[in-house]
């Protein structure tokens, strides 16, 4: 869906899967300053919107989701996957129930694959599943945030910051009182500076959670039978996962950044060495220049010095090998 707020100053569309919001105001590196800052917000009104009512919602979502949800209290925020039969990662669902309602945001244009997918599991379950993505934008304000939420919008509060499940009608409004905005390029650069991944990008058809470090914060090792378990607790008991995530500090007199997919090798290996993974996502951070999630082999050691098609990179461990 198209933002209302592409229409402020300076706004330069986002592309890819952020395409519908601002990626930028016009100065990326002031904007994610503001944010670090405590300050501005973000607008994500281009994700996906899922509600779940009904007296069984909460049970009837710990049977499905691998996070222990069926006490989750009142205006408690968590996060949880959505896996194959095989435990390859498929949605991820960013949580708050307000105590009538359970709110969840998605990805941008996954919330019908979603909902298909919740409407199959209902059988005699006391529950309602709902895209609310036209009636309710996603908004998000950074960590210590003075910005007060408009009463009645729900607030998913986290380490990270807080997201605001607004009214759509009153985006604008919300806009004009709480600026300065900050586009989705910041919002990333510090989402990679966390090592936080994100699904469609920091995954692929054969992602499993422990490869990026979802163990305990979206999955829920000590909990009840869900789809793809048995691949979560075989890994984690039995074996290593194949690959492993890694924050990487690229060479700053490049000047472009690695794409999503760019090969990484070994240094010593040069250009012509066999790849060992691949880029994620690449930023510009205001104070630690250009930066980058890659998913690597497991096997690949944790000093080695790497370069992405021809860039250098030097490696920060984020799921041990």
């Amino acid at each position: 869906m198209k933002s209302p707020l592409l229409s402020l100053p300076g706004a330069v569309p986002g592309e890819g899967a952020d395409e519908g919001v601002a990626a930028h105001y016009g100065d990326l590196f002031r904007e994610q300053r503001t944010l670090a800052d405590g300050s501005g917000f973000v607008d994500l009104s281009h994700r996906g919107v899922v509600t779940v009512t009904g007296a069984d919602r909460l049970s009837w979502l710990h049977l499905l989701l691998t996070q222990h949800v069926s006490e989750l209290p009142a205006g408690e925020a968590t996060e949880a996957l959505i896996l194959s039969p095989h435990g390859h990662i498929e949605h991820a669902l960013y949580i708050v129930d307000d105590g009538e309602t359970t709110w969840a945001h998605v990805e941008p244009d996954t919330q019908g694959d979603l909902l298909a997918y919740l409407e199959s599991m209902k059988f005699f379950y006391r529950v309602d599943v709902a895209d609310r993505t036209e009636e309710f934008a996603v908004v998000h304000l950074p960590a210590g945030s003075i910005t007060e939420a408009p009463e009645g919008a729900v607030v998913r509060e986290t380490p990270y910051g807080r997201d605001l499940f607004l009214p759509r009608a009153d985006l604008e409004s919300f806009a004009a009182a709480s600026g300065p905005p900050a586009g989705v390029l910041a919002y990333e650069a510090l989402r990679v500076e966390a090592h936080r991944p994100r699904i469609g990008l920091e995954t692929d058809h054969r992602t499993i959670p422990h490869e990026l470090g979802w163990i305990g914060t979206a999955v829920h090792l000590h909990k009840g039978c869900y789809r793809g378990q048995e691949t979560v607790a075989r890994v984690e008991n039995l074996g290593k996962p194949p690959r492993r995530l890694v924050f990487l500090h690229l060479d700053g007199s490049e000047v472009t950044l690695p794409g999503h997919g760019a090969p990484v090798r070994l240094a010593s290996d040069g250009t012509a060495g066999r790849p060992l993974g691949f880029v994620t996502t690449s930023a510009r951070h205001h104070e630690l220049g250009p930066i980058a999630l890659a998913l690597v082999k497991r096997n690949v050691p944790v000093d080695a010095a790497l370069i992405v098609d021809t860039t250098a990179a030097s490696q920060e461990v984020v799921v041990e090998p």
